[in-house]
């Protein structure tokens, strides 16, 4: 079933209220796919889906170090540690390319459509 961009923004929203973050980054990730110019609540929808989503997988990324520098007496436990560290990395490095080269395309038409109007872009 295909949402439209009305529905999936108040699933995002139902998202937010229940805290489910990736929940509600995958709504907007699908309300950026499907081309419509964000309004700014959605642009704030979309911030907040993301911040909390990439700061959940930081908290994370912050308590494997600390224990992986506690365990350097047993190498089995810091090879694990290690190892569900660097699966966060890639999570993160995912989420945050996922969401750069999304918005990086709709700013550089942006930029573009501004500088043909004859109008300063930073």
């Amino acid at each position: 079933m295909t949402m439209d961009k009305s529905e999936l923004v108040q699933k995002a929203k139902l998202a937010e209220q229940a805290e489910r973050y990736d929940d509600m980054a995958a709504a907007m990730k699908a309300v950026t796919e499907q081309g419509h110019e964000l309004s700014n609540e959605e642009r704030n929808l979309l911030s907040v889906a993301y911040k909390n989503v990439v700061g959940a997988r930081r908290s994370s990324w912050r308590v494997i170090s600390s224990i992986e520098q506690k365990t350097e007496r047993n190498e089995k436990k810091q090879q694990m540690g290690k190892e569900y560290r660097e699966k966060i990395e890639a999570e993160l490095q995912d989420i945050c390319n996922d969401v750069l080269v999304k918005s990086g395309t709709s700013g550089i038409q942006m930029k573009y459509g501004m500088h043909s109007k004859g109008k300063k872009v930073p």
